[in-house]
């Protein structure tokens, strides 16, 4: 008997694969052409066109529900820029990063350090105060009178953080040009959530928000056309059909007119459709890329949970519709069982909110006449997915 392992990989190496390009189905591949987006992009050129007359930009906000092409946008014009001023005497240096990707303001600002060539022995990875980061960057734009900007995607994530540390970075990166002896700094922030700007100090909104641009979501004939051009590009000829194309779409739009999302819909189709032997992508692959997808991402979210978000989860899941008292009890329970101190109840509601904004539960108020009101909690997701998912934790095999 061959080894399933072999076998797979046997048939891999002989096999023709339907997929000749992974790399266009990668949310990272910026293409030469950004369909149904010109307005938007003249916009953000505009925006940034002082640095080819050697003057500082306004800062820029950029919103848009997930999808709708700001990132790669944003990516496209500043490359070209790069490529313009890359032999200009006027020093201009372009950086990117992700406040998602990073958990803490400080690796942030590290990010954005090792850009502007900072290296561990100038500012390490972890050991310095928050103000002292900053100054090291200041420091450093001002020695080689740099005009920097700095590209913050997903902001919103960084508010977040903001209001859980109370290190208000954006307030400094908005004033960060009054400290300046030599060189500037331009702040371009990329969001998810058009109502952001009510979680900031009143002092940051008038400065960060100098010039903003809204990206308006995808209908379902624009995803059409998006879908066709990778799938021109990604497969190879006639083998996606029509219909999982057109269902793509339509799954897409009617979730926000999401291209990113309608993509990883036909990537994941594709992968299925190889796996399973099939030369076409019909849209029997598109539904079960659908249901792959969403538990994937469940599991996803679930893993990222420190380990006390975890047992207020199990909680959550044996106080079933109980109170934040309740809820509290059950959590303490499996804090002894686990060998772990509780925190406090103020901390475990707080922790509550957090996990109720990422959609694994949801709250609602409830009257109880003279006792006032109280909100219960339920999971919004399957109970066996978070068994199944937090079972992998050594910590929790127990008490799952």
């Amino acid at each position: 008997m061959s080894d399933p392992v072999d076998q797979i990989l046997d048939e891999a190496a002989s096999g023709k694969s339907i997929i000749k390009n992974r790399d266009i189905l990668h949310f990272t591949y910026i293409p030469d052409t950004i369909q149904h987006r010109d307005d938007e992009q003249k916009q953000v050129t505009q925006s940034l066109l002082p640095i080819l007359h050697q003057a500082r930009p306004s800062n820029l906000l950029v919103y848009g529900k997930p999808g709708t092409g700001k990132t790669l946008v944003v990516k496209k014009v500043i490359s070209k820029i790069q490529e313009r001023v890359e032999k200009s005497k006027f020093p201009i240096k372009l950086v990117y990063t992700n406040s998602k990707e990073e958990t803490t303001i400080y690796g942030l600002l590290v990010s954005f350090g090792r850009q502007l060539g900072l290296q561990e022995t100038e500012l390490p990875t972890s050991g310095l105060a928050i103000s002292e980061v900053f100054k090291r960057l200041l420091n450093m734009i001002s020695k080689k009178s740099l005009n920097a900007v700095f590209v913050v995607d997903e902001i919103d994530h960084l508010a977040q953080l903001i209001s859980k540390n109370h290190k208000d970075i954006l307030y400094q990166l908005t004033r960060a040009n009054n400290r300046l002896e030599g060189g500037s700094l331009t702040l371009i922030g990329i969001s998810n959530d058009l109502t952001f700007k009510e979680k900031l100090d009143p002092r940051v909104i008038s400065s960060l928000g100098e010039e903003e641009i809204v990206f308006p979501t995808y209908n379902v004939e624009q995803l059409k056309k998006i879908l066709h051009e990778r799938v021109q590009q990604a497969f190879e000829p006639d083998v996606v059909e029509d219909p999982a194309l057109n269902l793509c779409a339509a799954m897409a739009g009617g979730e926000h007119g999401d291209a990113r999302r309608a993509i990883d819909l036909i990537r994941v189709a594709g992968e299925i459709a190889e796996r399973g032997k099939s030369s076409v992508v019909t849209s029997v692959h598109v539904r079960e890329a659908t249901q792959k997808i969403e538990e994937n991402k469940e599991q996803a979210s679930l893993k990222s949970y420190p380990l006390h978000e975890k047992l207020v989860i199990l909680a959550v899941i044996k106080a079933t519709g109980a109170s934040t008292g309740e809820i509290y009890q059950a959590y303490k329970a499996l804090c002894k069982a686990v060998g772990r101190d509780a925190l406090t109840q103020r901390r475990t509601t707080q922790m509550l909110g957090e996990i109720e904004l990422s959609g694994i539960i949801s709250g609602r108020l409830v009257h109880q006449g003279i006792h006032g009101r109280t909100k219960k909690y339920k999971l919004t997701i399957s109970t066996e997915m978070v068994k199944k998912t937090f079972e992998q934790d050594l910590s929790l095999k127990d008490v799952v």
